[in-house]
């Protein structure tokens, strides 16, 4: 394995030199570590044939939490698109398990749209999340999604030298998810999903952070008026997560995912 390599960077490059059929997925947070539209164009160059946005599979997750909240309206529900938090809850909570929303993250969600749309592709994840790489391997080993942070692929172009970085002004992504961009955002779910809209303030509620995460789900079974929990274990949401090569403030990442999606409405 190369030098200051993650295993999940070194069977990328694998990969790569084998030529083999990849898809990338790119977390709607890519934004702060990266600029668009060149990372598209550079993804492209180093090998991937398909570049797709994550926040299209979370379109399919709002969809299928509408659902499920459509299909039983008096039950509570805690989000489970962030696998620290569903990782929390059953190694520490697990009387709250039964309150997870059993539906697709976006990365799964994304992942069955590739296998289906795209047959013999492998999925690649990139985010600022560590713990993606064991939702990948321990939820959705079926998928076989290859989950990486940014760092991860930041360690990749590294690696490969000789793909540059360019203008490419005219590189787009081939899957697209235009209305949750904002989902890497603290309450980014229960805006583009509609709960802000269609549920009391008292019947939501959102949570971003370890600390206060904690202290919700320790109160969740005494809080009988609180039917949805939109939460997210790091501070401020996925912005802050630990595979982020950003050093800026967390309002500043948030600031550069708000303007990406203000910058693409049509």
């Amino acid at each position: 394995m190369a030098q200051n390599l993650t295993k999940e960077a070194q069977e990328l490059l694998d990969l790569l030199e084998k030529k083999e059929k990849l898809v990338a997925m790119l977390a709607p947070s890519f934004v702060i570590d990266f600029q668009y539209p060149e990372i598209v164009g550079r993804l492209k160059r180093l090998g991937f044939e398909i570049v797709a946005e994550i926040s299209r599979g979370a379109i399919d997750t709002n969809k299928q939490l509408n659902a499920l909240l459509k299909l039983h309206p008096g039950r509570r529900v805690i989000t489970s698109p962030c696998p620290t938090i569903v990782r929390l809850i059953r190694n520490k909570y697990p009387h709250l398990e039964q309150y997870l929303a059993k539906i697709d993250s976006p990365m799964s969600a994304t992942a069955k749209l590739i296998k289906k749309e795209y047959p013999g592709y492998k999925p690649v994840h990139f985010s600022p999340c560590m713990v993606k790489k064991l939702e990948a391997s321990e939820d959705f080993p079926e998928l076989d999604i290859l989950a990486l942070t940014y760092k991860d692929l930041a360690a990749v172009f590294h690696a490969k030298k000789n793909v540059a970085l360019k203008k490419d002004l005219k590189a787009k992504f081939d899957i697209v998810g235009e209305e949750t961009r904002l989902y890497p955002i603290s309450g980014g779910l229960a805006q583009s999903s509609g709960i802000t809209k269609n549920f009391t303030d008292e019947e939501y509620d959102v949570i971003s952070g370890p600390v206060l995460a904690d202290k919700i789900l320790k109160d969740f079974p005494h809080k009988s008026e609180l039917k949805i929990l939109d939460i997210l274990n790091c501070d401020g949401g996925c912005i802050a997560g630990p595979g982020m090569i950003s050093v800026d403030s967390l309002s500043r990442r948030r600031q550069k995912v708000v303007d990406f999606w203000k910058s693409q409405q049509k």
